[in-house]
Formats: structure tokens, C-alpha cells, sequence
């Protein structure tokens, strides 16, 4: 199943791993690293042109993908339990 996560961007559900809200996530050395290091390897991709609240760590076929979105994670929770319960409406 495909999650809609701004702009005309897409994931599959079952290759989420974590959605992380940008203000709290940011504080720690280690993910502000991890975002670095994603994005030298060019693994990060932003959906839209607003500022981003959120992050989404995704991984398909052995690849790890960053998607920054300008929801928030609590946006981005009701649309998955909204999705779970077969009632997404966008």
C-alpha cells in the first residue's frame, strides 16, 4: 500500500522504518550525523518547497531513503491509522 507524503510523493507503507519530527529529532549529535551522512550520499530527497517538520527514514530493496515533508508527525500518524483503517480521504 502507498502512503502520500506531500507533493506528489508516494512511499510504500512496509518500507517506513521511522518518521522523526525535524525540531526534537535534530538535537541529538548522532541523527543531525546520520542526516549528513544521508545527504553526501545523496539519499536524502525533500517533497515540496516549504520549510520541513518531519522526516521519514525509509528502506526498499537494501536502500536507505530520508523523504523531508513539510507535515508533522502527528499529520503524518492519522494518515497511517487513517490508512490501516481503510478510510484515507485527502
Amino acid at each position: 500500500m502507498y502512503f502520500p507524503i506531500g507533493g506528489d510523493m508516494a512511499v510504500r507503507t512496509s518500507s517506513i522504518i521511522g518518521i522523526i519530527d525535524l525540531d526534537n529529532g535534530s538535537w541529538s549529535y548522532r541523527t543531525r550525523e546520520f542526516l549528513s551522512r544521508q545527504e553526501k550520499e545523496g539519499a536524502v530527497i525533500p517533497v515540496g518547497d516549504d520549510l520541513p517538520k518531519t522526516f521519514l527514514l525509509t528502506r526498499e530493496y537494501g536502500m536507505d531513503r530520508v523523504y523531508l515533508t513539510q507535515f508533522s508527525t502527528a499529520t503524518l500518524e492519522k494518515r497511517l491509522q487513517s490508512l490501516d483503517k481503510g478510510d484515507l480521504n485527502l
